[in-house]
């Protein structure tokens, strides 16, 4: 046979709870403890109700740079060293025990450093009642003409809660009072201890508002400890005290003593609603607030607590005070409870008292002290990391595991956190100098718990019966027992007590002894005294008749209004129904929008996240902008400034070339007056030469000649040569010769001839064919043309006026425009013939034919520059002598 494997076990479905979409913070609270008297230096300062601020003591240095660091924490309330117990439980606790009373959980831990008075806080002294003992004088306060008989509720061994009739709870209270040893009074007379006796005050006493009047209340009491990770009952009985086991020096229970039974430690499981309980965990019920507290004292003295040297009396472990308020609604006459266990609401509110995180160099632990104090540090550092992973989860989104298992306090009371109540911790610090870093460390957690939320627990379903039965039912049995002691009946008597009443009520019978046969008085009156009571009997049972009536009459009437208020209920609850089907739509699409809301949430951060890196972008360009117009603005400034030389060199320049040119012009007015009259001088010689010779037969000596003045040497000078044409005399000029310029093309030229330009009269003249001629260059003449040629006049070296033609190209510029690139440069040039000596006459000794050949010789002299040729401008050909005419 082969054996089938053993599959894992399926999971069950968790249960449809409805959901709740509002979320509320866990409520942080910071305690400060006042300062001892051996401590002088305080490093925390309440600054406001919400606001304290710590200051680093002297000799710790929290920057780098070596300078004090101040830092700052805000919580939803701040208590400081004056606040008493009774203002912190109506800020703290008193919320927490009002949502008890109507249907919902709620988890309360006080969370601090060794010695900041976490214990006190919660526990208190006589006359200083704690969050604990006024928390059960609230809630006996409230539900105590509520309460159900003891016994009525009983717990299951399952987390749940049975429901038995006031007959059965009579017969199990009897059977439990058999099976004590000693009979014990009433846990209410008990007499109380004196460390917890009138712990408060009667005028502080709470109630509870809007109290739900046809339910009946139980409550159940039980305390744990989880020390070193394993739960402990604080309530069980034991033989001897295993809370406090005898160790031998290897930490191990010392075997030899056979009456020694070592603890056994509790195993969380979970119900059938997925919420974790402490299995086989005793649970106490109780009905007054004095012995709620008794109970909670008998298992304090059981808890594990240490001297050491920051605290005489060091919690070691983690304790955890659970009350259950079980609920259970009246039948419909308002006169016992309903027996039905699905009608049974149960909720509970978890005070727990943490020990404190210690530093085992500052505490002195030894031993068996080291490892409490690692395994309480080990489970503080689960509590921290499960806050801050739900934190991460709900603050980004993410979905990461929360490690609630690797610890027995977050696997106990991770149903909270996943909004089964409400949660709240109140912060205790000690402002002395010495627990500044462990406040430090404190106050950051504390600040990150604040942060995470947790769903707000869904209000408990409405019972269907008529509100105020537990009322009426009162005010009939008080009318029905003032009627009854109207009729002179027995108010609250059984009936054997009534029927002797009713037969001491009848008159009495006369002596019925018979002493004669014959006896006639006996018999007759005997007779007439039962008739007598006959008689009455039958006006009783007719008065009781018609008593029955009008009680029947009024039942009916009240059976009337009862079933018209059924309907009236019954259509209420179609109109509930309905509403709540309008709710669930209004969730359904609650939750979609949320969906939707997160889906545009994430698209809003990767938004953001694109807008982010744009800004950078866009501050880096703006910055590398700024940058370049900085550059330029210096660019710019030295521009200017550059300009401003540059003109202040222009404007001296100019105005020194101005001087100059001054100069020079009245230099070459005085040059070619003298030029000129050195040239009428020639022509003069000439024309007498010429008229000489055409004079018949021997020509006669010339006459005497007076010789012209010899210019003085600044006149002989040759006047500087200019950039620029220079203003020509009005005299008439000699005329030489020029010929024609050979570099007239087939292009269309712009012909550019100044109007300063001197008409010298030559012969050869520069021709251009299919040109435009203009005094001064413009756009629209260029563009028409290829070529462009510029007529340039200046003196040269030798006193004469020459002629420059320079040449160049129009070319077409990106813009649209035209710009001419120069390539070639013309001279046109000429020169008068020589002078003769002072010492050579032109009529001595040489006849005239050769006076006059050399007259023709010296004055048919021209130069030129072809155009195109190799020699560069300013370079001359020779002379060419003209052929003369035949």
């Amino acid at each position: 046979m082969i054996r089938q494997a053993k599959g894992k076990t399926p999971r069950r479905p968790p249960p449809k709870k409805p959901s709740s979409n509002q979320k509320d913070p866990v409520g942080v609270y910071c305690r400060v403890r006042p300062l001892g008297a051996e401590d002088e230096e305080c490093c925390i300062e309440v600054i406001s109700s919400s606001t304290i601020q710590l200051h680093a003591p002297d000799g710790f240095k929290t920057n780098r740079n070596g300078e004090y660091k101040e830092t700052q924490y805000s919580f939803k309330k701040v208590f400081g060293v004056s606040v008493s117990q009774m203002e912190l439980f109506e800020y703290v606790a008193k919320p927490l025990v009002d949502d008890l009373i109507h249907g919902k959980n709620g988890l309360l831990f006080t969370y601090g450093v060794t010695g900041s008075g976490k214990t006190f806080t919660m526990t208190g002294s006589p006359g200083l009642g704690g969050l604990l003992p006024r928390s059960l004088d609230m809630i006996f306060n409230s539900i105590g003409p509520y309460q159900a008989k003891r016994y009525v509720f009983k717990t299951d061994d399952k987390n749940g809660m049975d429901v038995q009739s006031e007959v059965d709870a009579l017969l199990e209270r009897q059977r439990r009072d058999n099976n004590l040893s000693a009979p014990k009074s009433s846990s209410s007379r008990q007499k109380l201890d004196p460390e917890i006796a009138d712990m408060i005050k009667p005028e502080e006493a709470s109630k509870a508002d809007g109290v739900d009047e046809d339910s009946s209340y139980g409550v159940f009491v039980s305390y744990i400890e989880i020390y070193n990770n394993y739960i402990y009952d604080l309530l069980e009985e034991t033989q001897e005290d295993v809370i406090k086991p005898k160790w031998n020096g290897g930490g191990t229970p010392m075997r030899q003593n056979t009456d020694f039974i070592p603890p056994q430690s509790k195993i969380l499981r979970e119900d059938q609603n997925h919420n974790m309980y402490v299995a086989g965990c005793m649970e106490v019920e109780v009905k007054s607030p004095e012995e709620a507290f008794q109970v909670f004292w008998r298992g304090q003295k059981k808890r594990k607590v240490a001297n050491t040297r920051l605290n005489r009396e060091s919690s070691r472990s983690h304790s955890v005070f659970i009350i259950k308020l079980a609920q259970a609604p009246l039948d419909a006459d308002g006169d016992t409870i309903l027996q039905d266990k699905n009608q049974v609401s149960v909720s509970q509110l978890c005070l727990v008292d943490l020990a404190g995180s210690e530093r085992t160099g500052r505490t002195g632990a030894e031993g068996t002290r080291i490892r409490e104090a690692g395994n309480i540090n080990q489970s503080l550092l689960n509590l921290r990391t499960c806050i801050e992973i739900l934190r991460e989860n709900q603050m980004c989104g993410t979905n990461r595991m929360v490690p609630y298992r690797d610890s027995k306090v977050t696997h106990l009371f991770k149903n909270y956190f996943d909004g089964e109540g409400k949660v709240k911790m109140v912060v205790c610090v000690n402002p002395k100098a010495d627990d500044y870093e462990e406040t430090l460390l404190v106050m950051r957690f504390a600040e990150m718990t604040q942060e995470v939320e947790v769903a707000r627990p869904v209000d408990r379903p409405i019972c269907g019966f008529t509100p105020g039965r537990r009322h009426r039912n009162q005010a009939f049995k008080e009318e029905l027992s003032r009627k009854l002691e109207e009729r002179g009946g027995p108010i609250n008597r059984d009936v054997s007590s009534v029927i002797n009443h009713l037969v001491q009520s009848l008159p009495p019978l006369p002596s019925s002894e018979l002493t004669d046969p014959h006896d006639d008085i006996t018999l007759p009156r005997l007779i007439e005294a039962l008739q007598n009571r006959y008689r009455i009997r039958q006006m009783m049972i007719e008065e009781y008749n018609r008593a029955a009536n009008m009680m029947k009459s009024m039942l009916q009437e009240l059976d009337g209004n009862l079933a018209s208020k059924g309907d009236y209920i019954h259509e209420q609850n179609g109109k509930l129904a309905e509403k709540d089907k309008i709710i669930q739509n209004n969730k359904a699409e609650i939750e979609r929008l949320e969906k939707k809301n997160k889906m545009q949430e994430h698209k809003i951060d990767i938004l953001q996240k694109t807008t982010k890196i744009y800004e950078d972008d866009k501050r880096s360009l703006r910055h590398e902008l700024d940058t370049r117009d900085q550059r330029l603005m210096r660019e710019q400034s030295d521009k200017r400034r550059m300009e401003q030389r540059m003109h202040g060199v222009v404007t001296d320049t100019q105005h020194k070339w101005e001087k100059e040119c001054e100069r020079r012009v009245n230099a070459m007015q005085l040059e070619m007056q003298n030029k000129l009259w050195v040239k009428d001088e020639k022509l003069k010689q000439l024309k007498a030469i010429v008229t000489e010779s055409k004079t018949p037969g021997r020509p006669e000596p010339p006459p005497q000649q007076t010789q012209p003045k010899r210019p003085s040497r600044e006149e002989r000078l040759p006047a500087k040569r200019s950039a620029s044409p220079s203003p020509i005399p009005t005299t008439t000029p000699v005329r030489p010769l020029h010929r024609r310029s050979r570099s007239a093309g087939g292009e269309k030229w712009v012909d550019h001839k100044p109007s300063s330009n001197l008409d010298l009269g030559t012969v050869l003249q520069p021709v251009i064919p299919n040109a435009i001629q203009v005094s001064a260059p413009s756009e629209k003449a260029l563009s028409k043309c290829d070529r462009y040629v510029l007529t340039h006049q200046e003196v040269a070296s030798d006193g004469e006026i020459q002629t420059k033609l320079i040449k160049g190209e129009v070319i077409k510029t990106r813009g649209g425009g035209q710009a001419v690139q120069f390539t070639d440069i013309e001279t046109l040039k000429q020169e008068l013939t020589t002078v003769p000596s002072r010492k050579r006459r032109s009529s001595e000794g040489t006849p005239a034919n050769g006076d006059r050949t050399d007259v023709e010789n010296r004055c048919s002299v021209a130069l030129e520059m072809r155009a195109g040729s190799n020699m560069g401008p300013g370079y001359e050909h020779h002379g060419i002598t003209k052929r003369r005419k035949p």
